[in-house]
């Protein structure tokens, strides 16, 4: 593999597609903001020329808090050519977790992409041990900005490009480079070293697996600064594929105007695109309803095994006629890649994706790993669905006699930051990485993810409760739209559940129910009964030990920002369990 350090990806596109005018590019105003390739390398290196003429040692953790946006490639290339390390930040935490994560790497330069975030963020830093020094991403006449600290490093540009032809020369490969804070579910972050092969090696690993090259773009919106988004933008940029920055808030739109070829996604990104095409199934009358309805059942049970002639014409005719026009929404290419990771998705949300040619694969990992430990294949066309795909190449993968899924290679992190205990804790003597979660493998092959293991717990029977698994089956009912499986040490299991109140509205509207809100709707005798029977349904397919015996709907939304899920979207358990403690309470009195 040629790739070794995270700087040889600037090598790379300059041979790769040197005269490419649009690598990465940000719509601003409603207009794009392109970069070529040269303007990357060139600005790369003034990065890194201005974190030396700032006096910065290798070795400095150098903080970064921004919307994925072409600077931040700026950023992370010049710490890797001025031998910094890396630590990029979310732009969402509290105030109290920037100053634990600012004193704890110890930082002494924090870059902050807007306006607004600086008039956070500032304040805080200056709360630290050793205040670092501040800089501000965009243009700015008052503050200390980007562009002023790039002007320090063209003050003496011929000794500073010496240091970094130096540093090209003989940056190890296994040099620690990035400190990646995990959002976490419990307790405070801890912060997860990795090297340039670290990253490399993993990145490499899926791109072996892309069927996409220099005539692509990816559009990019997941967080850079959470390993999986940050090594599928190396990937990228090993393949010369562009990339696209946009946010949560402007995805659809930047994906339909920048006619991208695919994204990377969670499933919740999954669970609203999918709920907006059924939403218009629900508004379609007539003969459009009926096609629309044809169409998506068919697309809901596509079986990508059937290679028959006449299932493949019904599949090209339900194309033509509704599923590109599903396309024309996302920008009207012909086929569009979608990588997922983080939980699982549905089995009839990919089918559905699948046969309108939005081919989505699933994959599994975690920041201590680099964070890709397996991924299904587009280059092989395998979709396995229900399975988060196959191990990358060099690396191993066994299970604990418990099930715990253990991994083992040169993605394995270098350990956690000031915490060499905890480091001992998650990576045995033998080297592999103890990742919490269990599993097996489908087919002997192919990796199925079936819970955490710290979040099965035990009834007073001594019975096992796995609450993913039958979380996982409540929200696939498409009536909860979130929910929480409770019981440890008690006799039964129960649930906490959010309903889909458009659902519910629908539900109401059909049956004449009146209410005032959606609060109201709760305390509907009817409704209550409507949310129970669709509980039963799904405890018919569970072990008696397993059913939820009393559950208790919520009117509420659980997010990273009250603190209910973590960045990457788990259930924070502890925090929701506080929240409901006195509804749980009563459901075991």
């Amino acid at each position: 593999m040629k790739f070794t350090r995270v700087f040889d990806l600037l090598d790379n596109l300059e041979q790769l597609c040197p005269e490419k005018e649009d690598y990465l590019s940000k719509r601003v105003n409603g207009q794009w903001v392109k970069y070529s390739v040269k303007d990357y390398v060139r600005l790369s290196h003034a990065t890194a020329r201005a974190f030396l003429a700032l006096g910065l040692k290798p070795g400095t953790r150098v903080i970064s808090i921004m919307k994925n946006r072409p600077e931040w490639n700026f950023v992370d290339m010049g710490c890797a050519l001025a031998r910094m390390v890396h630590t990029p930040v979310y732009p969402t935490l509290s105030a109290e977790e920037y100053l634990y994560i600012f004193n704890h790497s110890g930082a002494e330069l924090v870059l902050i992409g807007n306006p607004l975030l600086y008039k956070k963020i500032a304040p805080v830093v200056e709360q630290m041990d050793s205040p670092a020094k501040v800089v501000l991403i965009d243009d700015s006449d008052s503050v200390y900005c980007f562009k002023q600290m790039l002007e320090e490093g063209e003050k003496d540009k011929e000794a500073l490009e010496a240091i970094i032809s130096d540093n090209i020369k003989n940056t190890p490969k296994d040099e620690f480079f990035t400190l990646i804070y995990t959002s976490g579910t419990t307790g405070k972050p801890k912060g997860v070293m990795l090297s340039h092969y670290n990253l490399l090696f993993d990145s490499y690993g899926h791109a072996v697996r892309q069927t996409y090259g220099v005539n692509h773009k990816m559009i990019s919106f997941l967080p850079l600064c959470h390993a999986y988004e940050r090594t599928m933008n190396y990937e990228y940029q090993m393949l010369g594929i562009s990339i696209c920055y946009a946010d949560m808030n402007t995805f659809a739109s930047d994906l339909k105007d920048s006619k991208a070829d695919g994204f990377c996604a969670v499933p919740r990104v999954i669970e609203i695109m999918y709920g907006k095409l059924e939403a218009a199934r629900n508004s379609l009358k007539g003969f459009k309803g009926f096609i629309y309805n044809r169409a998506w059942n068919f697309a809901n049970n596509y079986d990508n095994y059937r290679k028959s002639p006449i299932y493949k014409l019904r599949r090209n005719i339900f194309d033509k006629l509704v599923y590109s026009k599903w396309r024309e929404n996302l920008g009207g290419q012909s086929e569009l890649l979608v990588v997922s990771g983080g939980s699982s998705i549905r089995a009839r949300m990919l089918r559905c994706l699948t046969a309108a040619h939005i081919n989505c694969y699933e994959g599994y990992g975690m920041t201590e790993s680099s964070p890709v430990i397996t991924v299904n294949s587009p280059v092989d066309h395998i979709q396995v669905i229900g399975s988060v795909g196959t191990p990358i190449n060099g690396t191993e993968l066994k299970f604990a006699d418990d099930g715990e899924i253990l991994t083992k290679g040169p993605h394995v992190m270098l350990g956690y930051y000031k915490a060499p205990d905890l480091t001992a804790e998650i990576i045995d003597k033998d080297g592999f990485l103890h990742t919490g979660d269990i599993g097996f493998l489908l087919d002997g092959k192919y990796l199925k993810i079936t819970d955490r293991k710290k979040e099965i717990f035990k009834l007073s029977n001594g019975k096992y409760i796995a609450p993913q698994v039958i979380e996982t089956k409540l929200k696939d009912t498409d009536l909860f739209t979130n929910c929480m499986v409770v019981g440890e040490n008690e006799k039964f299991a129960s649930a906490i559940l959010i309903p889909s109140f458009p659902k519910l509205q629908a539900y109401a509207a059909s049956k004449k129910i009146e209410y005032k809100d959606n609060a109201d709707l709760l305390q509907n005798k009817d409704i209550i009964a409507y949310l129970h029977e669709e509980v039963n349904k799904v405890n018919e397919s569970l072990a008696p030990h397993e059913q939820i015996k009393r559950e208790r709907f919520v009117d509420a939304e659980w997010t990273p920002d009250n603190k209910m899920l973590s960045q990457t979207l788990k259930l924070k358990r502890a925090n929701i369990f506080a929240r409901y403690k006195d509804i749980i309470a009563e459901i075991y009195q």
